[in-house]
């Protein structure tokens, strides 16, 4: 079983995994991930933490993103005993391909070569196995939402409103700084308190993917990203739409373990 930490110092594993490494890297507008999965693609090593060097899919700060990457690789290498040499990445649904590059020089100026990149909602599906319904991936920027149909993604959008959205408006009701208001929205202490605060943004996430759901027959919406674990998120999202809707347990992971299952491992050890 996969142990995400933040901890900068965590225990090696029992084992040195053998064979094949899959590594994804995602670099998320409020936290960037790294996970390893053995070549059965199941994980065995990830680590996560807030970090603002991407926004809404682009680089805005490349030194400051490889210099994290390039750490978190560093860590995860003495936990599981192996170099990490090659890694996929994503980015969201209609980002400039000048801009995808700069999510693949993100990886390789790490130490790793960029072996794979997919849109978002398309590396979530390599996990959850959708066959008919949507992926709305309710990142720190923007919501991504990739329609499937017998197992195809055949529609993607992105539309700005996310989980730093929930931060400045949380910031605002209350007179403190976006990383207090950050602290204060992953607080499951406080969630229930600021639900009244933040249902004006979740209605916004539900307005964006009722809008490009308009025309599909679409059976469920499954909700991946950090933000969609907030309390009430899929059943507002539900109420908009009329489709049922829920997320995955620990939804802020399916993205980057999809990351890390297009990574191609063949010709590196």
């Amino acid at each position: 079983m996969i142990r995400w930490v933040k901890d900068p110092a965590p225990p090696p594993l029992d084992e040195t995994p053998r064979g094949p490494l899959r590594v994804g890297v995602d670099l998320g507008t409020a936290y960037l991930t790294v996970v390893v999965l053995n070549e059965d693609n199941q994980p065995i090593a990830g680590e996560y933490q807030f970090a603002q060097v991407a926004r809404d899919g682009l680089v805005v700060d490349f030194v400051g993103a490889v210099d994290f990457v390039r750490a978190m690789k560093a860590r995860l290498e003495g936990r599981i005993g192996r170099e990490l040499t090659h890694a996929a990445s994503a980015f969201p649904p209609g980002v400039p391909q000048v801009e995808v590059r700069a999510t693949a020089n993100v990886v390789e100026a790490a130490g790793m070569a960029c072996t794979g990149l997919v849109d978002e909602p398309s590396a979530a599906n390599a996990v959850l196995k959708v066959d008919n319904g949507a992926i709305v991936d309710v990142g720190g920027g923007t919501t991504g939402i990739a329609i499937v149909q017998d197992g195809e993604v055949v529609y993607t959008a992105d539309e700005a409103t996310g989980g730093t959205h929930f931060s400045l408006v949380i910031a605002g009701a209350h007179d403190i700084t976006f990383e207090e208001a950050e602290a204060l929205k992953v607080d499951p202490a406080e969630q229930t308190r600021l639900g009244p605060v933040v249902r004006p943004v979740m209605e916004k996430v539900a307005s964006i993917t009722a809008r490009h759901l308009e025309g599909f027959d679409v059976a469920e919406i499954i909700l991946v990203g950090g933000t969609s674990a907030f309390p009430r998120m899929a059943e507002v999202v539900s109420e908009y739409t009329g489709i049922p809707a829920w997320s995955p347990e620990h939804p802020m992971f399916p993205t980057p373990l999809g990351m890390a299952c297009n990574d191609n491992p063949e010709g590196y050890s």
